[in-house]
């Protein structure tokens, strides 16, 4: 089974790979809390479309 989006390419898009966990994680949580519904009528986890929402540039992960 392929990771989508590459984990090695997702690191390259933020500065340390904490920040890459910290930004997934927290866009996640966002998604639940907004659109949970549509996430459980797609069956994709909030995980998996925050990744590749960052991957794709929709999501920039940026320093508070």
């Amino acid at each position: 089974m392929m990771i989508d989006p590459p984990i090695d390419k997702l690191i390259k898009k933020t500065e340390c790979r904490y920040m890459l966990v910290c930004g997934v994680a927290k866009r996640a949580r966002e998604l639940l809390q907004q659109d949970g519904d549509m996430l459980a009528a797609t069956k994709q986890k909030p995980i998996s479309v925050a990744a590749k929402e960052i991957y794709d540039g929709k999501v920039v992960i940026t320093k508070e």
